[in-house]
């Protein structure tokens, strides 16, 4: 088994594909539109997404809908860099909220951030030195 992707549900379709890839570094894998369910969908990656065997995030904008309440339940989407202090640099530079600064997780060792998208969803960096940029 494979993760494929995980769906984002979204107020503003052009603005989420802009933050995730100016200021995420994704790429723009593919677009859908269904004018007839009311929706268009955006998926972003790293490299060719599950082409290359990464996960995808799925961006759903619903016709009409700006906002979502964010649900208890909801935690983060974690993403790998090889230096997170110099990745939430980029990502200030770029325009993106930095919610809590690179540095060591309570307890432990591994070095983390988060950043927070338009929607409000978090993003945990998870520093591992081998991952290429």
């Amino acid at each position: 088994m494979q993760i494929l992707h995980t769906m984002l549900r979204v107020g503003d379709l052009q603005r989420s594909v802009r933050f995730y890839t100016e200021v995420m570094g994704m790429n723009l894998l593919r677009t859908t539109d269904r004018p007839d369910q009311r929706y268009a969908m955006a998926f972003v990656g790293f490299g060719r997404g599950n082409a290359d065997g990464h996960a995808e995030i799925e961006l759903t904008y619903n016709y009409g809908v700006s906002q979502y309440e964010m649900g208890g339940a909801y935690g983060h989407i974690a993403i790998a860099v090889p230096d997170a202090a110099a990745a939430c640099q980029r990502i200030a530079a770029a325009g993106g909220m930095i919610t809590r600064p690179a540095g060591p997780v309570l307890g432990g060792q591994t070095v983390i951030a988060f950043v927070q998208d338009p929607d409000g969803y978090k993003i945990e960096l998870i520093e591992r030195p081998s991952v290429a940029a």
